[in-house]
């Protein structure tokens, strides 16, 4: 998912401001992995949103594409889907046009109406509030199994013991996979995301291709087990028993699958992460939490917003259309930059600031709008909201250890480590 760490000392902050505000505005690139793993991205977005916030890049390893900056221009974009396609044979949803260097999968974020509309209800039981509300005991129990078995006073990796552990129990508990299994199911989720260089968690295509035949073969067993059992309430289940989708190709379902389980892991194990860096980053937050932990719900959606957990998503132009003034062809890749439209100052009061206690927390746009807005964005919320229940019934305090390693990606944002000690109670 992430190189070795040579790209992220490549670029310092001081060197990405100085380049984003002294290159000329047509030679602006935000779509640069080693931008957002250094955490420098930030100038360049700042610039395009103040100079030029609907902004054409000709020249990008992936081709020319358009991005969208501010919070009220990536709303229209997104909510209108007549216009902007999300088809996987248009494009797909990220810059790089479905999974780099291999032919894109069919699934239902990558779909365009009506076949999106009836695969995405055929899954979208498994996160209704009522399913939410059975789930949340057993996430609090594990939640509390998992802290109470963290080392007091030892540096360890947060994201390794608690992030990755709760998001992969619970993804796990969603496909009705074994337990045993559940670190296959986010290793496997990071390989889909992973541009495959020396270093990385894929260094050749091959590997990677060699990891989604093992990735596939599993989940083909778990959809063979399904069709020929009574209807359970998963989602194999729900998919191989669903009329809209239990006739689908094998590419289909293995790319819904692969939907499933990416929307399933980034957003709240990076979340999760995120809340700890933010906090020990803004102390007077973290204080504000401790003495009131009745604004763990405001916390958890102001952590999404400064966090957030995927940075851009992309979209196809379907015919001539006017953005922000600009003219935007039919076939033009269109780039909505979530982690631009969260710092939009004219949207936000004070966007660059972590403010637990804000008036509207939950006006954000990390979770998307429309007909592509989260599945499982509520689950996100109760995973972030029981962890923090339960760590402020535990620990006084979370520390940092040190500085996160970030992933290598423009479009998930978040931590491949992140060091933090307990202190032991005096």
């Amino acid at each position: 998912m992430a190189a070795d760490g040579h790209a992220a000392a490549r670029i310092t902050k001081e060197q990405a401001r100085h380049d984003a505000y002294s290159l000329p505005l047509d030679k602006l690139n935000p779509a640069q992995p080693e931008l957002f793993q250094a955490d420098a991205m930030w100038p360049y977005f700042e610039r395009l949103r103040k100079e030029d916030p609907v902004h054409y890049c000709a020249e990008h390893e992936f081709g020319p594409y358009w991005s969208i900056t501010k919070f009220a221009d990536i709303m229209a974009v997104d909510t209108n889907h007549q216009v902007f396609s999300s088809d996987f044979m248009k494009g797909g949803i990220t810059i790089a046009g479905g999974q780099q260097n291999m032919d894109p999968l069919p699934m239902f974020i990558a779909m365009d109406p009506p076949k999106h509309d009836v695969q995405r209800k055929a899954v979208q039981p498994a996160v209704a509030p009522h399913a939410l509300a059975e789930m949340a005991p057993l996430i609090r129990e594990r939640a509390a199994g998992i802290l109470d078995n963290l080392p007091i006073g030892e540096e360890f990796d947060w994201v390794d013991l608690v992030s990755k552990e709760l998001t992969a129990m619970t993804l796990a508990t969603l496909f009705d996979a074994p337990q045993a299994d559940r670190r296959k199911i986010t290793y496997w989720s990071d390989v889909v995301t992973a541009a495959p260089m020396p270093g990385a968690i894929v260094e050749t295509l091959e590997q990677k291709m060699a990891i989604f035949q093992e990735y596939h073969a599993y989940f083909t067993g778990l959809w063979n087990q399904k069709i020929n059992a009574e209807p359970h309430f998963d989602l194999i289940s729900m998919l191989a028993h669903h009329p809209a989708t239990r006739d689908m190709e094998p590419r289909e379902f293995f790319g819904n699958v692969v939907l499933l389980t990416v929307g399933g892991n980034d957003t709240t194990r990076n979340t999760i992460s995120g809340s700890i860096y933010a906090l020990n980053k803004n102390p007077d937050q973290y204080q504000k939490l401790r003495d009131n932990p009745g604004l763990i719900p405001s916390m958890v959606s102001e952590t999404i917003r400064w966090q957030t957990p995927l940075a851009h998503m992309r979209r196809t132009a379907l015919e001539d259309c006017e953005v922000g003034g600009k003219t935007i062809r039919k076939g033009d890749k269109v780039v909505m930059w979530y982690v631009s439209g969260n710092r939009d100052e004219t949207v936000i009061d004070r966007p660059d600031e972590y403010i637990i206690d804000r008036e509207r927390p939950r006006h954000h746009i990390s979770f998307g709008f429309g007909i592509h807005r989260c599945v499982g964005n509520r689950l996100a919320e109760l995973q972030l909201t029981i962890i923090w229940e339960e760590i402020l019934k535990r620990f006084p305090k979370v520390e940092l250890a040190g500085e996160p390693k970030r992933v290598y990606s423009t479009f998930v944002k978040g931590y491949e480590t992140l060091p933090v000690v307990i202190p032991k109670r005096n």
